[in-house]
């Protein structure tokens, strides 16, 4: 059932980097969030790790449901544009994303012998395509889903290659991603009074 929601988490961080309008790139980074907090909270119970329950939980209320509506809040008070172009074209972009997934597998497959080395496999490859997301647009939103988005690889990564971090540390990555959307709000405000 794991693999069946990180199979979700990958399909819609696919989906955000072809996407062409700015609320559905939030609502598919709400959705890329969720499905890495279910399948958290399933490896979680699996392996009876409370602390990853909670992380998993805490990521679904935090990344699936508050930020993308803060987000969502700041683009109508600081009224953005809505439709956001790709600088890269979507054909390049569709050759771009399976390259980027069998480079992950093919580096990863002789360092790792792991039996969870997939899981490894689809974090960098994340992490990769979530770079692809920052890099393609001009416009600061999509940048900002891009940082959020290799946030959730490395929850993967951590959550994957270690079996869980530690709960004091994934409260501390919590605060932070409070706090850069606080940032986000303070520069937004700045760049509009220079305008």
């Amino acid at each position: 059932m794991g693999n069946f929601f990180i199979g979700l988490f990958l399909s819609t961080l696919i989906t955000a980097i072809l996407t062409t309008r700015l609320y559905r790139l939030f609502v598919w980074y709400g959705l890329n969030s969720i499905f890495l907090g279910t399948a958290a909270i399933i490896i979680g119970s699996n392996i009876a790790d409370t602390a990853m329950i909670v992380s998993g939980s805490i990521a679904i209320i935090l990344k699936g449901f508050f930020i993308p509506y803060v987000l969502k809040y700041f683009s109508k008070k600081f009224d953005t544009e809505r439709n956001i172009q790709p600088s890269i074209k979507i054909q390049y972009s569709i050759l771009l994303i399976p390259a980027i997934l069998v480079f992950t597998f093919y580096l990863v497959d002789p360092i790792f012998h792991a039996y969870n080395k997939n899981y490894i496999s689809l974090s960098i490859a994340s992490l990769f395509l979530a770079l692809v997301l920052m890099i393609e647009h001009k416009a600061i939103f999509p940048k900002i889903i891009g940082f959020l988005i290799i946030e959730n690889a490395l929850f993967l990564l951590a959550m994957s290659a270690t079996q869980g971090m530690p709960m004091l540390i994934e409260l501390g990555i919590f605060f932070d991603l409070l706090m850069a959307i606080i940032i986000i709000n303070l520069l937004l405000t700045k760049e509009v009074r220079h305008v």
